[in-house]
């Protein structure tokens, strides 16, 4: 715990208890000594019978070091759930000698009869008394409609919307918008007031004409502009698509991919990395780590929590994307910038996650580009989930990119294929030669639908929107 200081201390009042809820203590910087100290106690001779005697007391001090951190217990214990079962008499039982099972056990253990015990999914979020506010009635976007369920089971939206005013379009909708919201023109002219955000706008009106259909991150890899200030930039421009072969992609105005075949250059796929024993190796023997690890997970019972730095329409104003919220002395041109394989897939270069998104005119494998061109002049229909391309297309993609990493996988670390057979081997090179592999990989893919393999990335990014 101490290792780490975003992590709270624990204490367990009954720590044989599985089901015990611990109640955590928060870290705190200190400047205190540690002092030893010894009391000695010298009794004094008695003269007189009557006379009484005082002990003569003294006191030794040692500094044996200084204290930099101290935990303290600043919340309330939470409600224990213990494993109890009331009789009908009243009288409690223990149940931990019949749920909890401590050794191997044979199938009667399984098969006996029990009363019913369900211990609670979690506990309280907070271990602070906090004021509780009551909400108003629920105010959904424009166009939200309640589902066909009973009024007094819903739950709408509770957190409220945040300002950047992004106009969101699926695949199925018949009209794309052409200009911004009002509110997206207004809000980004009241951030926009220095020379360096009027030359980002035009690095990305740019970019916009060269290229209509750009994903966030392709954006951040070729223009150096803050965060904070990307968000309201982008719907100034663009507008964000929902669903169909360029989800999670930023659009400019007045574009419609879906009647343009030429836009088949612009779709998205949705690559992730095979891992497990039929491909060779497991995820531990990936050089590629996860973004998110669930044992970085913390319980959400903190008393004071660790947030970032909310950046104000005023700090915007003062030129944020110029100066840096963090003080680094990095040249502005090149602060912000992601790097190039944060976007592109390259031959001989793993990628930087497990599961990243791809324009097709980012794959630069000149294989991959066969299987994109395929039907080059001959497009006739744009469909949701292979857009302009023929269909299978996105599974032959992900097929010759897999093989691809395995074999950057194999170079650099043999020892995880060294009992590979010739015949295996053959197998591989023809399937990387046409572009196909083994049946239970498409079987795998088969369960692709349209819209799906980009939820959870795609709400990390409209959550900054909405």
């Amino acid at each position: 715990i101490y290792a780490d200081p975003a992590k709270r201390l624990e204490l367990y009042f009954r720590p044989k208890d599985p089901y015990c809820h611990p109640v955590c203590a928060n870290r705190f910087p200190t400047s205190t000594m540690l002092l030893k100290v010894k009391r000695r106690t010298k009794k004094k001779k008695q003269l007189g019978s009557e006379e009484q005697v005082q002990p003569e007391v003294q006191f030794e001090m040692e500094i044996l070091g200084i204290v930099t951190t101290v935990y303290k217990f600043q919340g309330m214990s939470d409600f224990q759930y213990l494993a109890m079962h009331s009789g009908p008499d009243g009288k409690q039982t223990s149940m931990y000698d019949k749920v909890l099972m401590l050794k191997p056990e044979k199938e009667e253990f399984f098969n006996r009869e029990l009363p019913l015990y369900i211990p609670p999914p979690i506990f309280s979020r907070l271990d602070t008394p906090v004021d509780y506010f009551y909400r108003p009635d629920i105010q959904h976007r424009e166009g939200y409609n309640n589902p066909q369920v009973s009024g007094e089971n819903l739950i709408g939206l509770s957190r409220a919307r945040r300002p950047h005013n992004a106009i969101f379009v699926n695949f199925d909708d018949e009209e794309i918008p052409s200009k911004p919201l009002a509110a997206a023109v207004q809000t980004w002219k009241k951030v926009c007031t220095n020379p360096v955000d009027r030359k980002v706008e035009e690095e990305l009106r740019k970019l916009f004409e060269v290229r209509p259909v750009w994903s966030r991150n392709a954006v951040k890899a070729n223009i150096s502009v803050h965060p904070d200030k990307l968000k309201l930039l982008l719907p100034y421009l663009a507008y964000y698509m929902l669903t169909g072969p360029w989800r999670s992609l930023w659009v400019r105005f007045g574009y419609d991919p879906r009647k343009h075949p030429e836009a088949k250059i612009y779709q998205v796929l949705d690559f992730r990395i095979r891992c497990g024993m039929k491909y060779g190796y497991t995820p531990n023997d990936m050089p590629v780590k996860a973004k998110r690890s669930t044992y970085n997970y913390s319980l959400p019972i903190t008393v004071k929590k660790q947030v970032s730095h909310t950046v104000s329409v005023h700090d915007l104003k003062q030129g944020l994307g110029m100066s840096g919220a963090d003080g680094t002395k990095k040249p502005v041109s090149s602060r912000y910038k992601l790097k190039e394989s944060m976007y592109v897939f390259r031959e001989g270069d793993l990628p930087p996650y497990r599961q990243m998104f791809y324009q097709l005119c980012d794959l630069n494998v000149e294989s991959l580009q066969k299987i994109i061109h395929r039907n080059d002049g001959t497009e006739s229909e744009c469909t949701e989930r292979d857009g302009w391309c023929l269909p299978k297309t996105t599974d032959d993609l992900r097929d010759t990119m897999s093989l691809m990493i395995k074999q950057i996988i194999r170079s650099t670390r043999p020892a995880l294929f060294s009992t590979t057979t010739s015949t295996e081997d053959g197998k591989e090179q023809l399937a990387y030669e046409s572009g196909e592999d083994e049946d239970d990989e498409e079987e795998e893919e088969e369960d692709f639908k349209p819209s799906d393999g980009s939820e959870n990335e795609m709400e990390t990014e409209i959550l900054d929107y909405v």
